[in-house]
């Protein structure tokens, strides 16, 4: 079965969590029972969770849910980055991520501003960054020699930044212009397509994937997920599993001016979720918001690297584009400080924060600006 994303996905396209034990190896015995172009074992997991993804018809479908060797069966879906905004030159938010205040004045056009970033010259240096999105262009001048390809998940995707979300998230996290964290290294993990689009089953073997690197290398390691959809269990599993591990994780809140209780993976409690903020200090009018937002950071006319040519730039707004400040700095703050485990890292950052500096934050939203604190 051919598996080109964007698809729209039938509900015998499931995730099975299940016990995978020497016993009984479900995947082995489905694909010895039933026919095969009647089922196809997409993924098998083994970092996250045990478990795989399988196409499959009802029969099979049937056997599984009779199985006293499956735990959850749920129905794979599609994920998609937050929506950006192409606006003019303006990189203005490393500079209020190291300010106490405004350098500049209300309504203040942001094309214009060129500000001083403060930091510490280790700038996260010794720390890994994954950015699990459309990939990275890793040759931009942005990057030096410190990007690599991870790797692809999603049959018909191309090792290479075809859409430049992942790009420019990178290169807020780590570029050497506009970037938090300029000494870290950055893996492109791509599991959405040019469009922007991909399926949670894709996203998950990412993120497996990530945490058997980092158990093997043993470096200190943050992931970036600038991206979310409907709630997915399986997904949110997957990224407390990566926390429970060590690694930290930070997701955009969402741009949809709404609460993210609905949204994975931002709504899980451990990750760290990230909305927007405006030049003007304000929550900027696509964020979401809510009681699981610990922090908000740069996300409007943001401008950082593109993915067309190795020194092109863009300029464009969301809460994908405030994820990686907070995920920059969390590299940064490892690199400093030493790493810390990530809950105490998201209190740290909150500690670190600029209290009750923004305006429009809903009540019940915690009203904390990124800062690092120099």
């Amino acid at each position: 079965m051919l598996r080109c994303i964007p698809v729209y996905l039938s509900i015998l396209t499931l995730f099975v969590s299940s016990v995978l034990s020497g016993r009984r190896h479900l995947p082995t015995e489905l694909k010895s029972n039933y026919m095969t172009d009647a089922v196809e074992i997409v993924y098998e997991y083994g970092n996250v969770f045990n478990g795989f993804v399988v196409d499959l018809d009802e029969t099979a479908l049937n056997f599984l849910q009779t199985s006293p060797d499956v735990e959850t069966i749920s129905e794979d879906g599609i994920m998609h980055v937050t929506a950006a905004v192409e606006q003019t030159d303006a990189p203005w938010g490393l500079a209020r991520l190291s300010s106490n205040t405004q350098q500049w004045s209300k309504n203040q056009d942001a094309s214009q501003l060129s500000f001083k970033y403060a930091y510490d010259d280790s700038a996260g240096a010794g720390v890994d960054i994954y950015i699990v999105d459309t990939g990275v262009r890793t040759n931009h001048t942005e990057f030096g020699t410190r990007a690599r390809w991870g790797k692809t998940f999603g049959e018909c995707y191309s090792d290479e930044d075809d859409n430049g979300h992942g790009t420019h998230v990178a290169g807020t996290a780590a570029g050497a212009t506009y970037g938090v964290a300029k000494s870290a290294s950055i893996i492109a993990v791509k599991v959405l397509d040019h469009d922007g689009s991909g399926a949670i089953s894709d996203i998950i073997a990412g993120l497996d994937w990530v945490l058997g690197q980092q158990t093997t290398t043993g470096r200190p390691s943050v992931v970036n997920m600038s991206l979310g959809g409907s709630s997915s269990p399986s997904l949110d599993d997957a990224a407390k599993r990566l926390i429970e591990k060590g690694v930290h994780v930070v997701v955009a809140a969402g741009n949809s001016n709404t609460d993210v209780k609905d949204t994975s993976p931002a709504h899980v409690e451990e990750v760290i979720t990230v909305g927007a903020s405006t030049i003007n200090d304000e929550r900027a009018w696509f964020s979401n918001y809510g009681s699981v937002v610990d922090i908000f950071a740069p996300g409007q006319n943001i401008t950082s690297a593109w993915f067309k040519s190795s020194d092109d730039t863009l300029n464009i707004s969301g809460t994908s584009m405030a994820s990686p400040h907070v995920t920059g700095l969390v590299a940064y703050l490892m690199a400093l400080q030493g790493n810390i485990e990530p809950a105490a890292m998201r209190t740290k950052l909150q500690e670190l924060g600029r209290k009750d500096v923004l305006s429009d934050i809903p009540s019940g939203t915690t009203n904390i600006l990124a800062h690092n604190n120099t």
